[in-house]
Protein backbone atom coordinates (compact mmCIF):
# COMPACT_ATOMS: atom_id res chain seq x y z
CA UNK A 1 0.00 0.00 0.00
CA UNK A 2 1.60 3.29 -0.67
CA UNK A 3 2.21 5.84 1.71
CA UNK A 4 0.71 8.70 2.74
CA UNK A 5 2.75 11.95 2.51
CA UNK A 6 2.01 14.41 5.68
CA UNK A 7 3.29 17.96 6.09
CA UNK A 8 2.03 20.17 8.83
CA UNK A 9 1.58 24.01 9.19
CA UNK A 10 1.95 24.21 12.76
CA UNK A 11 3.97 22.49 15.25
CA UNK A 12 2.45 22.72 18.39
CA UNK A 13 0.60 20.31 20.83
CA UNK A 14 -1.93 19.00 18.62
CA UNK A 15 0.85 17.98 16.01
CA UNK A 16 2.70 16.49 18.42
CA UNK A 17 -0.15 14.32 19.31
CA UNK A 18 -0.51 13.01 15.97
CA UNK A 19 2.97 12.49 15.40
CA UNK A 20 3.95 10.82 18.58
CA UNK A 21 0.79 8.95 17.49
CA UNK A 22 1.67 7.16 14.36
CA UNK A 23 4.82 6.46 16.05
CA UNK A 24 3.24 4.49 18.54
CA UNK A 25 0.88 2.66 15.88
CA UNK A 26 3.94 2.03 13.42
CA UNK A 27 6.05 0.08 16.45
CA UNK A 28 3.65 -1.91 17.96
CA UNK A 29 0.85 -2.54 15.38
CA UNK A 30 -1.66 -2.13 18.18
CA UNK A 31 -5.07 -0.62 17.08
CA UNK A 32 -6.01 0.21 20.63
CA UNK A 33 -7.95 3.70 20.17
CA UNK A 34 -8.76 3.65 16.61
CA UNK A 35 -12.35 4.07 15.28
CA UNK A 36 -11.33 2.69 12.14
CA UNK A 37 -7.25 0.94 12.07
CA UNK A 38 -7.80 0.12 8.50
CA UNK A 39 -9.93 3.01 6.06
CA UNK A 40 -10.38 2.54 2.47
CA UNK A 41 -7.35 0.15 2.73
CA UNK A 42 -4.77 2.48 4.20
CA UNK A 43 -3.75 1.84 8.02
CA UNK A 44 -2.20 4.68 9.96
CA UNK A 45 0.85 2.97 9.57
CA UNK A 46 0.52 4.31 5.94
CA UNK A 47 1.24 8.17 7.09
CA UNK A 48 4.61 9.62 6.84
CA UNK A 49 5.34 13.24 7.62
CA UNK A 50 7.22 14.70 5.14
CA UNK A 51 6.98 18.91 6.15
CA UNK A 52 6.49 21.09 8.64
CA UNK A 53 6.59 24.72 9.05
CA UNK A 54 6.57 27.04 12.19
CA UNK A 55 7.25 30.62 13.53
CA UNK A 56 8.45 29.62 16.87
CA UNK A 57 12.28 29.73 16.68
CA UNK A 58 12.39 27.04 19.61
CA UNK A 59 11.76 24.76 16.89
CA UNK A 60 12.40 26.34 13.32
CA UNK A 61 15.52 24.12 12.49
CA UNK A 62 14.80 21.35 14.69
CA UNK A 63 14.25 17.90 13.22
CA UNK A 64 10.45 17.32 13.58
CA UNK A 65 10.87 14.52 16.20
CA UNK A 66 12.33 17.50 18.60
CA UNK A 67 10.59 20.02 17.60
CA UNK A 68 7.32 18.44 18.69
CA UNK A 69 8.59 18.64 21.93
CA UNK A 70 9.55 22.23 22.47
CA UNK A 71 7.96 24.74 24.80
CA UNK A 72 5.71 25.48 24.93
CA UNK A 73 4.20 22.02 24.09
CA UNK A 74 2.73 20.82 26.84
CA UNK A 75 0.89 17.58 25.65
CA UNK A 76 1.60 13.84 26.76
CA UNK A 77 5.11 12.43 25.97
CA UNK A 78 5.31 9.37 24.68
CA UNK A 79 8.44 8.65 23.58
CA UNK A 80 12.30 9.73 24.98
CA UNK A 81 13.56 10.68 21.67
CA UNK A 82 12.39 10.87 17.84
CA UNK A 83 14.23 11.80 14.68
CA UNK A 84 12.18 12.09 11.66
CA UNK A 85 14.84 13.30 9.08
CA UNK A 86 12.05 16.17 8.61
CA UNK A 87 13.46 19.84 9.37
CA UNK A 88 11.05 22.30 10.90
CA UNK A 89 11.31 25.23 8.45
CA UNK A 90 9.78 28.82 9.02
CA UNK A 91 6.55 29.51 7.72
CA UNK A 92 4.91 33.15 7.18
CA UNK A 93 3.76 34.55 10.43
CA UNK A 94 1.17 37.12 9.30
CA UNK A 95 -2.08 36.71 12.01
CA UNK A 96 -0.21 33.18 13.60
CA UNK A 97 0.88 34.98 16.89
CA UNK A 98 -1.96 36.19 19.22
CA UNK A 99 -0.78 39.31 21.95
CA UNK A 100 -0.94 36.81 24.72
CA UNK A 101 1.53 33.66 23.14
CA UNK A 102 3.80 36.43 21.62
CA UNK A 103 4.30 37.03 25.61
CA UNK A 104 6.38 33.75 25.77
CA UNK A 105 7.00 32.57 22.12
CA UNK A 106 9.94 34.04 20.42
CA UNK A 107 9.54 34.79 16.64
CA UNK A 108 12.13 32.77 14.45
CA UNK A 109 14.26 35.51 12.75
CA UNK A 110 15.19 33.59 9.90
CA UNK A 111 13.20 34.34 6.53
CA UNK A 112 10.15 32.41 5.87
CA UNK A 113 10.62 29.65 3.57
CA UNK A 114 8.58 29.52 -0.13
CA UNK A 115 6.22 27.21 1.32
CA UNK A 116 4.52 26.22 -2.23
CA UNK A 117 8.24 25.31 -3.09
CA UNK A 118 9.20 23.45 0.28
CA UNK A 119 5.49 21.43 -0.14
CA UNK A 120 6.43 20.33 -3.67
CA UNK A 121 10.05 19.19 -3.15
CA UNK A 122 9.02 17.24 -0.17
CA UNK A 123 6.18 15.23 -2.55
CA UNK A 124 3.31 15.83 -0.02
CA UNK A 125 0.00 14.84 -0.90
CA UNK A 126 -1.63 16.48 2.05
CA UNK A 127 -1.23 19.82 4.18
CA UNK A 128 -3.09 19.94 7.22
CA UNK A 129 -3.24 23.31 9.08
CA UNK A 130 -2.44 23.61 12.59
CA UNK A 131 -2.42 27.18 13.05
CA UNK A 132 -3.69 28.70 16.04
CA UNK A 133 -7.20 30.02 16.74
CA UNK A 134 -7.75 33.24 14.72
CA UNK A 135 -5.37 33.08 13.01
CA UNK A 136 -7.18 33.62 9.33
CA UNK A 137 -5.04 35.08 6.87
CA UNK A 138 -2.22 32.07 8.24
CA UNK A 139 -5.07 29.86 7.72
CA UNK A 140 -5.94 30.96 4.09
CA UNK A 141 -2.37 31.58 3.04
CA UNK A 142 -1.25 27.62 3.87
CA UNK A 143 -4.58 26.76 2.05
CA UNK A 144 -3.55 28.76 -0.78
CA UNK A 145 0.01 26.96 -0.61
CA UNK A 146 -1.78 23.76 -0.98
CA UNK A 147 -3.56 24.15 -4.14
CA UNK A 148 -0.09 26.11 -6.23
CA UNK A 149 1.62 22.92 -4.56
CA UNK A 150 -1.33 20.79 -5.99
CA UNK A 151 -1.97 18.71 -3.01
CA UNK A 152 -4.79 17.90 -0.49
CA UNK A 153 -5.78 20.22 2.60
CA UNK A 154 -6.94 19.38 5.91
CA UNK A 155 -8.23 22.56 8.34
CA UNK A 156 -8.06 21.44 11.35
CA UNK A 157 -8.68 25.19 12.91
CA UNK A 158 -11.95 26.98 13.06
CA UNK A 159 -11.27 29.19 9.99
CA UNK A 160 -13.85 28.16 7.20
CA UNK A 161 -12.52 27.29 4.29
CA UNK A 162 -13.79 23.14 3.72
CA UNK A 163 -17.53 24.84 4.74
CA UNK A 164 -16.78 28.35 2.94
CA UNK A 165 -18.33 27.58 -0.89
CA UNK A 166 -16.20 29.96 -2.27
CA UNK A 167 -13.03 28.02 -1.50
CA UNK A 168 -14.54 24.82 -1.88
CA UNK A 169 -15.47 25.62 -5.43
CA UNK A 170 -11.55 26.92 -6.10
CA UNK A 171 -10.40 23.46 -4.76
CA UNK A 172 -13.32 22.14 -7.00
CA UNK A 173 -11.84 23.87 -10.13
CA UNK A 174 -8.07 22.70 -9.46
CA UNK A 175 -8.87 19.16 -9.18
CA UNK A 176 -8.55 18.84 -5.06
CA UNK A 177 -9.68 17.85 -1.94
CA UNK A 178 -10.39 19.87 1.08
CA UNK A 179 -11.64 18.51 4.50
CA UNK A 180 -12.52 21.07 7.41
CA UNK A 181 -13.45 22.70 9.18
CA UNK A 182 -12.11 22.91 13.10
CA UNK A 183 -11.41 19.45 14.10
CA UNK A 184 -13.60 17.32 16.43
CA UNK A 185 -11.76 14.77 19.04
CA UNK A 186 -12.38 11.80 19.31
CA UNK A 187 -14.62 12.00 23.04
CA UNK A 188 -14.36 15.50 23.19
CA UNK A 189 -16.60 18.54 24.25
CA UNK A 190 -18.34 19.20 20.88
CA UNK A 191 -19.24 15.49 19.90
CA UNK A 192 -20.20 14.95 23.56
CA UNK A 193 -22.75 17.82 23.28
CA UNK A 194 -24.30 16.61 20.16
CA UNK A 195 -25.09 13.19 21.41
CA UNK A 196 -26.22 14.45 24.57
CA UNK A 197 -28.55 16.76 22.68
CA UNK A 198 -29.77 14.84 19.68
CA UNK A 199 -30.47 11.67 22.63
CA UNK A 200 -32.56 14.74 24.31
CA UNK A 201 -34.18 15.08 20.82
CA UNK A 202 -34.16 11.73 19.80
CA UNK A 203 -36.64 10.49 22.74
CA UNK A 204 -39.09 13.30 22.95
CA UNK A 205 -37.38 15.78 25.04
CA UNK A 206 -37.99 19.70 24.43
CA UNK A 207 -34.51 20.71 24.60
CA UNK A 208 -34.98 24.74 26.31
CA UNK A 209 -31.36 25.42 27.13
CA UNK A 210 -27.67 24.26 27.11
CA UNK A 211 -24.27 25.29 27.41
CA UNK A 212 -20.44 24.21 27.34
CA UNK A 213 -17.63 25.83 29.16
CA UNK A 214 -13.92 24.55 28.80
CA UNK A 215 -11.17 25.04 30.70
CA UNK A 216 -7.50 24.18 29.71
CA UNK A 217 -3.75 25.04 30.33
CA UNK A 218 -2.07 25.05 26.96
CA UNK A 219 -1.90 27.61 24.22
CA UNK A 220 -4.94 26.86 23.04
CA UNK A 221 -6.56 28.42 25.94
CA UNK A 222 -4.10 31.33 26.40
CA UNK A 223 -4.63 32.45 22.62
CA UNK A 224 -8.32 32.28 23.24
CA UNK A 225 -7.75 35.19 26.08
CA UNK A 226 -7.87 37.29 23.15
CA UNK A 227 -11.53 37.18 22.61
CA UNK A 228 -11.67 39.15 19.02
CA UNK A 229 -10.03 35.34 18.22
CA UNK A 230 -12.88 33.77 18.86
CA UNK A 231 -15.85 34.63 16.31
CA UNK A 232 -15.08 30.97 14.29
CA UNK A 233 -14.29 29.20 17.17
CA UNK A 234 -17.45 30.02 19.23
CA UNK A 235 -19.40 29.69 15.59
CA UNK A 236 -18.03 25.94 15.14
CA UNK A 237 -19.04 24.63 18.04
CA UNK A 238 -22.64 25.99 18.43
CA UNK A 239 -23.48 25.13 14.54
CA UNK A 240 -22.18 21.82 15.57
CA UNK A 241 -24.77 21.88 18.63
CA UNK A 242 -27.40 23.42 17.11
CA UNK A 243 -27.53 21.26 14.49
CA UNK A 244 -28.70 17.90 16.33
CA UNK A 245 -32.58 19.81 16.77
CA UNK A 246 -35.08 20.40 14.27
CA UNK A 247 -35.96 23.73 16.23
CA UNK A 248 -33.90 26.65 17.81
CA UNK A 249 -32.43 25.92 21.35
CA UNK A 250 -31.07 28.91 23.27
CA UNK A 251 -27.01 28.08 23.74
CA UNK A 252 -23.92 29.09 24.91
CA UNK A 253 -20.42 27.34 24.18
CA UNK A 254 -17.13 28.52 24.43
CA UNK A 255 -13.70 28.65 26.50
CA UNK A 256 -14.34 30.44 30.18
CA UNK A 257 -10.52 30.62 31.44
CA UNK A 258 -6.88 29.56 30.75
CA UNK A 259 -5.55 27.41 34.10
CA UNK A 260 -1.72 26.98 33.29
CA UNK A 261 -0.87 24.29 35.79
CA UNK A 262 -4.10 22.43 33.82
CA UNK A 263 -1.62 22.31 30.64
CA UNK A 264 -2.88 19.90 28.05
CA UNK A 265 -5.45 18.48 30.07
CA UNK A 266 -9.09 20.17 29.32
CA UNK A 267 -12.21 20.32 30.92
CA UNK A 268 -15.49 20.47 29.79
CA UNK A 269 -18.45 20.97 31.58
CA UNK A 270 -22.09 20.68 29.79
CA UNK A 271 -25.75 21.94 30.89
CA UNK A 272 -29.36 21.01 29.49
CA UNK A 273 -31.99 21.78 30.35
CA UNK A 274 -35.62 20.25 28.79
CA UNK A 275 -39.30 18.83 29.22
CA UNK A 276 -40.27 15.30 28.70
CA UNK A 277 -44.05 13.66 29.32
CA UNK A 278 -46.10 16.34 30.47
CA UNK A 279 -43.99 19.05 30.46
CA UNK A 280 -41.96 17.57 33.50
CA UNK A 281 -38.81 19.51 33.56
CA UNK A 282 -35.28 17.50 33.03
CA UNK A 283 -31.65 18.69 33.78
CA UNK A 284 -28.43 17.44 32.85
CA UNK A 285 -24.72 18.34 33.91
CA UNK A 286 -21.89 16.30 32.28
CA UNK A 287 -18.16 16.67 33.39
CA UNK A 288 -15.36 15.42 30.76
CA UNK A 289 -12.06 15.71 31.24
CA UNK A 290 -9.29 14.78 28.63
CA UNK A 291 -5.88 14.94 27.57
CA UNK A 292 -6.51 17.43 24.58
CA UNK A 293 -4.14 17.19 21.57
CA UNK A 294 -3.96 13.37 21.59
CA UNK A 295 -8.28 13.62 21.60
CA UNK A 296 -7.72 14.79 18.23
CA UNK A 297 -5.19 12.93 16.88
CA UNK A 298 -8.20 9.99 16.31
CA UNK A 299 -9.87 11.90 14.20
CA UNK A 300 -7.39 13.71 12.06
CA UNK A 301 -6.00 9.72 11.31
CA UNK A 302 -9.43 9.18 9.85
CA UNK A 303 -9.70 12.56 8.04
CA UNK A 304 -5.87 11.88 6.53
CA UNK A 305 -6.94 8.77 5.00
CA UNK A 306 -9.95 10.08 3.28
CA UNK A 307 -8.08 12.72 1.77
CA UNK A 308 -5.84 10.44 -0.03
CA UNK A 309 -8.76 8.20 -0.72
CA UNK A 310 -9.93 11.21 -2.40
CA UNK A 311 -6.56 11.97 -4.19
CA UNK A 312 -6.56 7.80 -5.37
CA UNK A 313 -9.83 8.81 -7.14
CA UNK A 314 -9.62 12.47 -8.24
CA UNK A 315 -12.14 13.27 -6.60
CA UNK A 316 -12.39 17.11 -5.86
CA UNK A 317 -13.65 19.91 -3.75
CA UNK A 318 -15.50 19.59 0.35
CA UNK A 319 -15.28 15.91 1.05
CA UNK A 320 -18.71 16.22 2.78
CA UNK A 321 -18.53 13.07 4.68
CA UNK A 322 -15.54 12.84 6.03
CA UNK A 323 -15.87 16.86 7.47
CA UNK A 324 -19.14 15.90 8.56
CA UNK A 325 -17.65 13.15 10.65
CA UNK A 326 -14.39 14.47 12.04
CA UNK A 327 -15.09 18.13 11.95
CA UNK A 328 -17.13 20.54 13.97
CA UNK A 329 -18.15 23.06 11.06
CA UNK A 330 -18.24 20.63 7.97
CA UNK A 331 -20.39 21.94 5.06
CA UNK A 332 -23.40 19.63 5.99
CA UNK A 333 -23.81 19.02 9.25
CA UNK A 334 -25.19 15.51 10.14
CA UNK A 335 -25.62 13.32 13.51
CA UNK A 336 -22.78 11.26 14.50
CA UNK A 337 -23.57 7.23 12.96
CA UNK A 338 -24.63 9.31 9.91
CA UNK A 339 -21.92 10.78 9.32
CA UNK A 340 -19.71 8.16 10.22
CA UNK A 341 -21.77 5.47 7.85
CA UNK A 342 -21.32 8.40 4.82
CA UNK A 343 -17.85 7.98 5.76
CA UNK A 344 -17.41 4.20 5.54
CA UNK A 345 -19.38 4.40 2.21
CA UNK A 346 -17.23 6.94 0.59
CA UNK A 347 -14.07 5.26 2.02
CA UNK A 348 -15.69 1.71 0.24
CA UNK A 349 -16.80 4.01 -3.00
CA UNK A 350 -20.32 3.65 -2.43
CA UNK A 351 -20.91 7.25 -2.39
CA UNK A 352 -18.97 9.63 -4.52
CA UNK A 353 -17.52 11.81 -1.63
Amino acid sequence: MPEIRVALAGVGNCASALVQGVEYYSRTGDDTGLAHPVLGGYRVQDIKFVAAFDVNKQKVGLDLGEAIYSPPNNTVRLFKNLKLGVKVQRGPTLDGLGKYPRRIIGESEEAPVDVVEALKESKADVLINYVPVGSTKAAQAYARAAMEAGIGFINAMPVFIASDPAWAAEFEKRGLPVAGDDIMSQIGATVVHKTLVKLMADRGVKVDETYQLNVGGDMDFMNMLEEERLKDKRESKTSAVRAMTSYPVPTRIGPSDYIPFLENQKICYVWAKGRYFAGTPVTIELKLSVTDAPDSGGSMVDAIRAVKIALDRKVAGALVSASAYTFKHPPVQMPYEEAEKRLLDFAEGRVPR
